[in-house]
């Protein structure tokens, strides 16, 4: 897969529609997690390709929610963008709002851990800490049976993400709780 936008370029990209601070918080924490996936998946030479889709995986959704995953590809069209990194993106909308379906074992990352990062997310800032480095999937599976905790998470994509790549939902929550806590700090400054 060739990389045609360097990770400079897609983070002003993302900045040119995104400027409330929980979407550029939410893309890095996509980023980040995307890339610890790319490593622990063995895919370390397109470790910098899994984090830009990461990163722009949302680029229409504070502008255009109710067009998102649709608007996604003239935006990035016009910025140059490769159409492989534009069907990535999509591809989390999958039965949602747009039917292209993730194909590419990163696409299904992408699915599985968009959601389920603002889940875990929402159970830090619950804990004393406000952190996942003392977090255990646990404590994400008792909120994620709560249907009225953090609502907007959807619970069936999640589960949709975990059996498109054939992997139990702890097993799911477990890796990408060890992804967060590999970002989290870099994010933390990144956001100061």
């Amino acid at each position: 897969m060739e990389k045609q936008i360097t990770r400079e370029e897609a983070f002003k990209l993302l900045k040119k529609y995104n400027q409330d601070r929980f979407h550029i918080q939410h893309a890095l924490t996509v980023e980040g997690v995307m890339k610890w996936f790319a490593k622990e998946l063995g895919y370390q030479e397109e470790e910098e390709y899994w984090g830009i889709v990461g990163l722009l995986h949302d680029i229409d959704f504070e502008q255009f929610p109710e067009q998102h995953c649709i608007k996604a590809p003239e935006l990035l069209r016009e910025a140059g963008v490769s159409e492989d990194i534009i069907h990535a993106v999509c591809s989390h909308g999958y039965a949602l709002t747009v039917d292209v379906k993730p194909e590419h074992e990163m696409e299904k990352v992408l699915y599985a851990v968009d959601e389920l990062t603002g889940l875990i997310g929402a159970v830090a800032l619950m804990r004393p800490s406000k952190s996942v480095q003392d977090m255990e999937v646990k404590s994400v599976k008792k909120k994620y049976k709560s249907s009225n905790f953090a609502a907007g998470c959807s619970r069936e994509v999640i589960q949709r993400g975990a059996d498109m790549l054939g992997w139990d939902l702890s097993d799911l929550i477990q890796k990408t709780i060890y992804a967060m806590r590999s970002c989290e700090s870099e994010i933390q400054e990144a956001m100061a």
